[in-house]
């Protein structure tokens, strides 16, 4: 009796795997030379953007002129909320943010160097859904913002805390770093979807975007040292003791007693960690000699 026919085994995949399997690795492949050409293509544009800080003279990674950053700052002021009808409060901030940006003219100048930015001050009312928003802040080109809930937690008989919030935040503008973090936003997302990319699943796509998030928030923590150098100097070049900027981070811990996690999910340095640092820039840059005098 014959025996039924059987295809003999062979150790070599049939041709419709073959091409299946091919087909799969010729997608992989793809993938992997599009997140490619996504990832250099990312960082030649953001390495051809680099500009010389008219003040610091140090090379930014920035994408707009100076002028571009006022005209910037000055069209989205008004999108920042209502301008504070206590009328003697809003004419103390901009008294004392004007006193400070003399001051720090005055010290450029001596060295030669010329503020380009247009720097104008403005109290936030806080009457609204946002009234417990304790919160001051820059835009590109010199467009200053205190809220009036950190104003009201901030001394009234003297001016040096003050000093130190507007000091901060003119800070932020000489620095660039509204300009600088659009400029590292834009690197961060195109790396994310190359990497997205080459991963081929929204999961993958998800986790990029998680990691380029956390690395952006780094550069704000470092910027808000940044800052708070800033503002120590200028507070001593217009007449104020540093110290008072202890006295704004006191403030800011009490404002955010509920706050918790690790640091290195918050854009912001904790206060206190910010203490520390403002406290060692100013035994580096001022001597004992030089803050004698100085006022509150």
């Amino acid at each position: 009796m014959s025996q039924p026919y059987s295809q003999p085994y062979s150790p070599y995949r049939s041709a419709p795997q073959q091409r299946r399997r091919q087909s799969l690795f010729s997608g992989i492949k793809l993938r992997l030379l599009l997140a490619a050409g996504i990832a250099v293509f990312t960082l030649v544009s953001y390495a051809m953007k680099r500009q010389a800080n008219p003040i610091t003279g140090e090379a930014q990674q920035v994408d707009m002129s100076v002028n571009e950053e006022i005209m910037l700052g000055l069209q989205s002021a008004p999108q920042m909320g209502q301008p504070s009808r206590n009328f003697a409060a809003s004419q103390r901030v901009d008294r004392v943010g004007h006193e400070l940006v003399a001051a720090l003219e005055r010290q450029l100048g001596a060295q030669g160097i010329e503020q380009p930015y247009r720097f104008e001050f403005h109290l936030l009312d806080n009457t609204g859904q946002n009234r417990d928003s304790v919160n001051a802040f820059a835009l590109p080109g010199g467009q200053v913002f205190i809220t009036e809930a950190l104003y009201r937690r901030l001394p009234t008989d003297i001016d040096g805390p003050l000093a130190g919030v507007l000091g901060h935040e003119i800070g932020h503008v000489l620095e660039r770093h509204s300009a600088e973090r659009m400029t590292s936003g834009s690197l961060m997302q195109g790396l994310a979807r190359a990497a997205g990319v080459a991963g081929g699943t929204r999961g993958s796509q998800q986790a990029a975007g998680m990691v380029a998030g956390l690395v952006h928030k780094s550069y704000g923590r470092k910027q808000e040292l940044e800052s708070d150098g800033w503002g120590v100097k200028i507070m001593v070049y217009a007449g104020y003791h540093p110290e008072a900027l202890l006295t704004v981070m006191d403030v800011l811990e009490a404002a955010s007693p509920g706050s918790s996690g690790p640091e290195f999910m918050s854009t912001h340095p904790r206060p206190a960690n910010r203490s520390d640092y403002i406290r060692q820039i100013i035994g580096e840059y001022f001597t004992d000699g030089d803050l004698i005098g100085l006022r509150d």
